[in-house]
């Protein structure tokens, strides 16, 4: 997602501004944020914003039910790491959704997210 590491943002914005694509009932728990970009997490799935050309009036919004996703894996700062990886696997697809957080996000709250609602039944 982006050239630029991810940084964690307010779910609350997230979930004002991307309101029309969320059905009712749905929550957004975690975003992250680039430049342009954003992906956020669900109570029902995770989605993806990439604003695309040099206005940003064109958007793609992919939306991933948790059931389509077969395996994540989460890489944690190290000490002297700028950023954290998450990966995701999702049916259908060779190459991983891949995102780079800052150091200073909370990619385990994103696992926790993924475990509950994956592993879980939405727990």
């Amino acid at each position: 997602m982006g050239l630029f590491n991810a940084t964690e943002t307010s779910a609350a914005s997230v979930a004002r501004e991307y309101a029309p694509v969320l059905i009712e009932g749905e929550q957004v728990l975690i975003a992250f944020k680039t430049i342009r970009d954003i992906v956020f997490l669900t109570n029902l799935r995770l989605c993806t914003v990439n604003v695309q050309g040099l206005t940003g009036r064109k958007v793609e919004i992919e939306s991933v039910p948790y059931r389509s996703i077969t395996r994540w894996s989460i890489e944690r700062a190290g000490t002297f790491d700028m950023d954290a990886d998450l990966a995701i696997w999702i049916t259908g697809t060779d190459e991983p959704l891949e995102v780079k957080v800052s150091a200073g996000s909370n990619i385990v709250a994103v696992q926790q997210v993924l475990a509950r609602h994956i592993l879980g039944g939405g727990r």
